[in-house]
């Protein structure tokens, strides 16, 4: 039985989770965001929506670099 709280197929794809990437790589909220909705948007059942959402985070993140 599927466990949709602590480990949803659409987390589980490949060889590591991408919480373990995102936490190895020490990134922040944004970039962990862009990473998680690119990574996962196949496999959630609306691709385009997950993709829109890291386009969003990306956009963000271009104002805050661009704000330095």
């Amino acid at each position: 039985m599927e466990d949709i709280i602590n480990k949803p197929k659409h987390y589980t794809q490949g060889k590591i989770e991408v919480l373990d990437f995102i936490e190895d790589q020490k990134l922040d909220f944004i970039s962990g965001n862009i990473i998680k909705y690119v990574c996962r948007c196949k496999y959630k059942g609306n691709e385009l929506d997950d993709l829109k959402k890291a386009k969003f985070y990306i956009e963000r993140l271009i104002r805050a670099v661009e704000s330095r």
